[in-house]
């Protein structure tokens, strides 16, 4: 490693940080790793001990007192919010007395969402870059050997950085297998240049399913953070917290939440808004979009109304994207009713560093059945591919 004196902190609170520093690591205008994303979830009690995020950001200084690297970074002593569900390893570690909270992880809380894990300054060569990936997963180890922490996770890595940490042959290390749905431009100019590549049937499906919605009278409003009224933002919150709560979930999020990110991510922000033809507000989608890629967060409506999520959550999506020339849709993790819509199987990892592990034969095991079951998953999926 080139021998820089570098000088290494770990914050409790981002806002420790310099915005303008930390979000001149960012590539792409990435939403979720901004400073004013994770300060609100900070600012607002979205991540704390009582939901089981506990922040332990790791930054990089140089000689100058600059910021030229960064990793988000997480305590954790539940698996909430994560999306890569790791119960059973959990409960191998309780068998024999051994904790397995707490752990470190590195992630955008609540955000199944691809994206950098190792901030770096993007002017640095490559060398450096990779000096500093080393100086962070380091770090990153060291620190969950000091706390007597089980673990430290890597989630949801842009692929060249999750290719980094499998390259790297840690013994310690294990690489698992997930998958995602993802919708991807293929230079559409308007919705019908999207459908025309689509299956006979699947077109005909999606027309209809536009169709009977159209016919409810509903109209939409596509709001970014500037446009977003107070109003808007506490009915969004009202659909948000009510899915939460007919799930028997957790609502991690709050109009403070909201409100804050409407203003510090106004040009990131894709608010869908759905009225009735009597003008009242009844269902929202939150999405999100960097210089190329839109993500769908959160959901929620007053009512149920047949196809008025699909609507809402993907082909209002689906649509901005092509009309803003964005490259991908990731829609959130899980189901299969998105193949239907466009969407076709995506293979993730993770990287997850194990301390002291007992269970070394029986982790990989568990991994290679999973991959395998990954991989079989995702070819049946392609057989049911939309496309022509």
């Amino acid at each position: 490693m080139t021998n820089v004196p570098y000088q290494i902190k770990i914050h409790s609170r981002i806002a420790e940080v310099s915005a303008v520093q930390w979000d001149n690591l960012i590539e792409n205008n990435h939403p979720f790793l901004t400073h004013g994303f994770l300060n609100a979830l900070e600012v607002h009690h979205c991540v704390s001990e009582k939901y089981g995020w506990i922040p332990h950001h790791i930054a990089i200084y140089d000689t100058q007192n600059q910021l030229v690297a960064a990793m988000p970074l997480y305590e954790k002593h539940n698996n909430y919010g994560e999306f890569v569900f790791d119960q059973a390893w959990e409960q191998a570690w309780n068998q024999i007395g051994l904790p397995y909270y707490p752990k470190l992880v590195s992630a955008t809380p609540y955000t199944p969402a691809l994206g950098q894990r190792f901030l770096v300054n993007p002017q640095l060569s490559d060398n450096e870059k990779t000096d500093l990936y080393e100086l962070l997963f380091t770090h990153m180890t060291e620190f969950c050997d000091e706390n007597s922490m089980s673990g430290a996770h890597v989630l949801f890595a842009k692929p060249n950085q999750q290719a980094w940490l499998a390259d790297q042959n840690n013994p310690n290390c294990y690489i698992r297998h997930d998958c995602q749905f993802h919708w991807h431009n293929q230079n559409y100019q308007t919705f019908e240049d999207f459908l025309a590549q689509l299956k006979p049937k699947k077109r005909k499906n999606i027309r209809q399913e536009r169709k009977a919605i159209q016919q409810t009278g509903i109209t939409y409003r596509i709001l970014n953070g500037h446009q977003a009224s107070e109003q808007d933002w506490e009915n969004f919150d009202f659909f948000y917290q009510k899915t939460f709560i007919e799930k028997w979930s957790t609502p991690t999020l709050n109009i403070g939440f909201f409100k804050s990110i409407g203003e510090t991510l106004a040009d990131n922000i894709v608010l869908v808004l759905a009225d009735n033809p009597n003008g009242e507000c009844i269902a929202g989608a939150l999405m999100f979009k960097s210089d190329t890629h839109l993500y769908g967060r959160h959901w929620g409506a007053a009512q149920e109304i047949k196809h008025l999520h699909f609507e809402a959550c993907f082909y209002q999506g689906i649509e901005y994207a092509i009309n803003h020339n964005l490259q991908i849709f990731e829609p959130g993790a899980g189901g299969e009713h998105k193949i239907a819509r466009g969407f076709t199987p995506v293979a993730m990892q993770s990287t997850h560093w194990l301390g002291l592990n007992p269970f070394e034969q029986g982790i990989k095991q568990f991994i290679a059945q999973e991959k395998q079951a990954i991989d079989e998953y995702i070819k049946d999926c392609q057989q049911h591919s939309p496309y022509q």
